[in-house]
């Protein structure tokens, strides 16, 4: 840096230092300024203050005015929580003080899983129920408030929450089984609420108690179920974790179900759209099955006029006993709370509520074992179905007598490009004889509609329960023949002796089914009827592992069913004259022969019609293999 630079800088210097002095305030004007902040910032400090004086008054005034408006509601959330009780000969409802709602049901005269005489369904440590109005400046809560009891009568209980002029008034009525009625209104609050507000909200939870002894078994059946207003039922998934499921139709009734009991809570204008509803699962060994939670809305008048009433329902799930109550509803709707006992997919539904009720309602009201029921239904139902069972084996034994004919009309046709050929001359013979080769199938589809609807009947069916037969303690649940602490893999903790028979039953079934079946396979059919033979002989298998949790009246049933079945099959099988057998279709078919032009019907006709097409599809492809030959000869 050379002398003229540094010269320039100290220059600069001296002139900023000089510009800064010069223009300096006095301290007059300093003191001046001082005092002039100093009023400002009196003055800002008095602003703030009368804003911050006037946002408390403001404050005070409201609080002042919500509490003038609430006062009954602000004194109702201090005070001791008592217990009241309601109860008829089928169940006994405790009722708090505090919330004014049901905090234990029980159901009498049903055992529970511990030998005590009568079942709780829940408890104050299991349920809760709350009602939440949405008020201008505060919720309402109604677990959060103390009730006073106004009026009680051997059937009826009011509760009340404030005073002569502003409270909320709560009224239960029991009927005399197990349905109890509600009606809640507000008097004197309308101006605690916005215009619109016109519902409350409803939050209600359970964990859902194990009432019977095989958990996995009850917990199939254990389901959050909801009524759709226009009509039908759903329910969230059994077994998966689901949390605030939204269902977006508008329902009328929440069950929280187990097996064989339920709390049902139904709303007289129903519940909105996007109720949320939630089932998790519980584990094996901590008494509990599922935990339940249902957020609602349905409607509420501020004032007054028109109360929001509900319904419950705590008790047994008897098909009969669900119609007859709901009778006693005053809603006047088709609730359809039988729907609560699954009885099948529709065509299940239709045989379950139309045949299998009315025959069993028959049977019990003759005071028959329930055992006996059991076998007596599988009894009518052999009768019902034999004709169509025998007309079924008849059309197998004719396909079993012509095995050698249709041995000797096909054994030119032994190659793999001759299978057309030989199903061809195979179906020939068939439309000359008049048989079915698809007859042998049908006892199988003739009895799994009714085993399915059985399937679904007897686990549901609650008069089984406890009910004991031979060796079996509880129809309804398992029966162990051993049993062990730990779960093992496919098995759990037992084996079930009615699974046993069911199973060895089914093996002699397959094994007679099979017997038959391979009477009448012709060539490649038998081959390929070795693999199937292993195959039906592992399905008892299979069916053991699904079955051996399952309720011994199923398994049983099954057992008498199939045991029948076999019994009958062996019968006919005696009792059937091959020889006479063969020489009816010989004159049949000679008949057939005498009259060229007579139309055959049924099967006959559409195998005699697939006859011809397939002979008219090999005599094109033929033609166009000599069309090819002669161009690539060309």
């Amino acid at each position: 840096m050379d002398k003229n630079t540094i010269i320039g800088f100290a220059l600069i210097a001296a002139v900023l230092f000089g510009f800064t002095w010069f223009n300096q305030p006095s301290k007059e004007q300093v003191e001046a300024q001082r005092k002039q902040d100093s009023i400002e910032n009196v003055a800002k400090q008095k602003a703030e203050q009368r804003m911050l004086s006037e946002q408390q008054k403001k404050k005070e005034q409201a609080e002042k005015a919500l509490n003038d408006s609430t006062a009954p509601f602000f004194s109702a959330k201090q005070g001791n929580a008592e217990s009241v009780v309601l109860q008829n000969d089928k169940v006994a409802l405790t009722f708090s003080t505090k919330g004014a709602v049901v905090e234990s049901a029980v159901v009498k005269n049903f055992e529970d899983n511990n030998g005590h005489k009568d079942v709780t369904l829940f408890d104050k440590n299991t349920q809760k129920l709350n009602f939440t109005f949405a008020a201008k400046e505060s919720n309402i809560e109604t677990s959060e408030l103390f009730f006073n009891v106004k009026e009680k009568t051997a059937n009826s209980i009011t509760f009340v929450a404030g005073d002569s002029v502003k409270s909320l008034t709560i009224t239960y009525t029991l009927g005399k089984d197990y349905m109890l009625h509600c009606s809640m209104a507000m008097k004197g609050m309308e101006g605690l609420f916005a215009p619109n507000m016109q519902t409350v909200d409803i939050n209600w939870s359970d964990r859902c108690k194990q009432q019977e002894k095989g958990f996995s078994f009850e917990n199939r059946y254990s389901t959050l179920t909801y009524h759709f207003t226009d009509g039908g039922t759903d329910y969230l998934n059994e077994t998966s974790e689901k949390i605030d499921e939204t269902v977006e139709e508008p329902i009328n009734w929440i069950a929280f179900k187990n097996q064989f009991f339920s709390a049902v809570m139904i709303a007289k204008d129903g519940y909105g759209t996007d109720a949320l509803l939630t089932s998790k699962p519980e584990k094996k060994g901590s008494g509990y099955l599922k935990y339940y939670e249902a957020k609602l809305k349905t409607a509420f008048d501020p004032k007054g006029v028109k109360p929001t009433e509900f319904e419950f329902y705590y008790g047994p799930n008897d098909f009969r006993l669900l119609q007859s109550v709901e009778e006693q509803s005053t809603f006047g709707k088709d609730l359809e709370l039988e729907r609560l006992v699954y009885l099948g997919w529709p065509l299940f539904r239709y045989i379950n509520r139309w045949f299998t009720l009315y025959v069993f309602d028959f049977l019990r009201s003759m005071a028959i074992p329930m055992g006996i029921i059991l076998i007596l239904i599988t009894l009518l139902l052999k009768a019902i179905t034999y004709p169509m069972v025998k007309k079924s084996y008849m059309s197998s034994a004719k396909m079993r007598v012509l095995k050698p004919k249709l041995d000797e009309a096909t054994k030119q046709y032994n190659k793999p490009e001759d299978a057309m050929q030989k199903q061809q001359a195979m179906m020939q013979l068939y439309s000359e004889y008049g048989v079915s080769p698809l007859s042998g199938c049908l006892p199988m589809f003739i009895q799994m509609p009714i085993w399915i609807a059985m399937f679904n009947f007897v686990p549901n069916a609650i008069q089984l329960r406890r009910e004991s037969f031979l060796w079996i303690d509880d129809l309804s649940t398992y029966d162990p023949i051993i049993e062990w602490s730990k779960d093992l893999w496919l098995i759990g903790d037992h084996l079930s002796l009615t699974c046993i028979l069911f199973c060895g039953a089914n093996l002699l079934y397959s094994w007679f089914t099979m017997q038959q079946q391979k009477d009448q396979m012709v060539g490649q059919q038998a081959d390929q009827m070795k693999m199937m033979r292993w195959m039906m002989m592992l399905m008892p298998l299979m069916f053991f592992f699904m079955f051996n949790d399952y309720s011994a009246g199923l398994n049983f049933y099954y057992f008498i069913s199939l045991f029948f079945s076999a019994a009958i099959m062996w019968l006919l099988r005696k009792t059937t004259n091959d020889a006479k057998l063969l020489a009816i279709l010989e004159a049949k078919r000679e008949e057939n022969k005498k009259n060229p032009n007579k139309k055959m019907s049924g099967l006959a006709a559409r195998l005699q019609a697939m006859q011809k097409q397939q002979e008219e599809l090999q005599k094109k492809r033929e033609e166009l293999a000599q069309k090819n030959a002669r161009l690539r000869g060309k």
